[in-house]
């Protein structure tokens, strides 16, 4: 797993933001700090339930200076729908190809259901010169992260 200090892996992937555009994590480090909350899979309890806590809080993310991005390995489709129904404003990253969990170290299986190469719940603060400043990997996929550390962190980046 990539931690805090490691430069951050880039990526380019399909960004599903209500259209479907490229996104290259380099290109979007103007926006920093980044945090990138990787979340198992789209229209589940658990997953459902953080990509709003990210809503609620997205004002005092943007006061900090952040920028939120979403990532699972749902398709940008079914990500631009989840979007829709639970009225998200941030974009999501669509991890199909599984590279980006990858190269993060934040891959997991649920083998007792038969679903393998999902992310992990990880939140990851990226900083603008690429740098991870913060990093977060819950054992639990039922449990969320701290969204007042994460925050902090990205309002320390922001520094």
């Amino acid at each position: 797993m990539v931690d805090v200090g490691d430069d951050a892996p880039d990526f380019t992937a399909p960004l599903a933001n209500g259209d479907v555009e490229e996104f290259t994590l380099s290109d979007h480090l103007d926006e920093a700090p980044v945090v990138l909350a990787f979340f198992p899979g789209a229209f589940t309890g658990v997953c459902t339930s953080e990509m709003n806590a990210f809503e609620d809080e997205l004002a005092a993310f943007e006061e900090a200076g952040a920028t939120v991005y979403g990532i699972s390995v749902d398709s940008p489709f079914a990500l631009n729908e989840f979007r829709e129904q639970e009225g998200l404003s941030f974009g999501l990253v669509s991890d199909s190809n599984k590279e980006i969990i990858e190269d993060y170290g934040v891959e997991m299986d649920f083998a007792d259901m038969g679903y393998y190469g999902v992310a992990e719940r990880a939140v990851f603060v990226v900083d603008e010169e690429g740098e991870i400043t913060y990093a977060w990997v819950g054992d639990d996929p039922g449990v969320e992260p701290d969204y007042e550390t994460v925050r902090g962190a990205a309002a320390e980046a922001a520094d």
